[in-house]
């Protein structure tokens, strides 16, 4: 007679523990991406079917067009979110790298104090903040500017990359641009040709959190702004009709701020991961 083999406690423990660990996973991700199906089924649905519970219905882009007419007028806030977030970025990396590789490479007066002031600046509450920047920019005539957005944007992104990139150059062992120096380079010319390269994935996480940030800001821009500044988040709370809140049109405002978050990421995860690892490196 043949003996079936009866799986111990522990064998029947470890062979459910990757079920709920999927089912886990699974729930977890229907929390997270619930609201995003949400967001994009509710900017295709016909207003009246706004709250209906349901996936089926007829695709309509009347929320898409009419997010671009008076009073919402999504085209000229999405110029300005792509303004004051390219000339964030345009500022905030090149600034970044520099400090970043000061700080990595040269020995200041107190050590590595100074790196923690720099991110020690973030520590206030930008509700505190806001106040003295709102005085400034008045007393400047700079209120409702996009300069003034990217003025603040710098304010909290350039510490926090400076951080990230520095993390990422003390990974790096100096022998490189020593040896580049040695063949006859100068050390800007050891910087560019050899170091950033290699540091490239790390300035490209810095350049993802640096725009998502930027894109995302709502607070300085809605006390900063009242009409031509306004950026997208900002317009995206204040879509209201004579009816009340607009959700169709604040979901077809969604997807506009959801879309080149999603386009970025695909393109430079990679490098985005990698970035945060080898940065966490010491």
């Amino acid at each position: 007679m043949t003996r079936t083999a009866v799986p111990s406690r522990g064998e029947a423990a470890l062979w459910r523990r990757p079920r709920w660990r999927t089912i886990l996973i699974w729930l977890v991700a229907i929390i997270w991406f619930a609201p995003v199906v949400w967001i994009v089924a509710t900017a295709f649905k016909p207003r009246a079917d706004v709250f209906a519970l349901t996936l089926l219905f007829k695709p309509t882009l009347h929320s898409l067009v009419a997010a671009f007419a008076p009073p919402f007028l999504v085209g000229a806030r999405l110029w300005n979110s792509i303004l004051v977030t390219a000339g964030t970025l345009v500022i905030a990396l090149p600034a970044s790298t520099v400090a970043a590789y000061a700080f990595s490479r040269f020995r200041f007066p107190g050590g590595q104090i100074w790196p923690l002031v720099l991110l020690a600046t973030q520590f206030l509450p930008p509700v505190i903040i806001v106040i003295p920047l709102f005085v400034v920019f008045k007393n400047l005539d700079l209120l409702d500017t996009r300069f003034a957005l990217m003025v603040v944007n710098l304010s909290f992104i350039v510490p926090y990359a400076t951080w990230m990139i520095k993390g990422f150059f003390d990974a790096l062992p100096p022998d490189m641009e020593e040896a580049a120096q040695i063949d006859g380079a100068s050390r800007l010319r050891a910087i560019w040709d050899v170091v950033v390269p290699v540091a490239l994935p790390g300035i490209a996480a810095a350049a993802i959190f640096s725009f998502v940030v930027s894109w995302n800001e709502f607070f300085y821009a809605l006390v900063l702004t009242r009409d031509h500044a306004v950026t997208l988040p900002v317009a995206l709370m204040s879509a209201r009709t004579e009816q009340g809140d607009a959700w169709d049109i604040m979901a077809s405002m969604g997807l506009f701020i959801i879309a080149p978050m999603l386009l970025i990421s695909r393109f430079v995860q990679r490098y985005f991961v990698k970035g945060l690892v080898s940065g966490a490196v010491r």
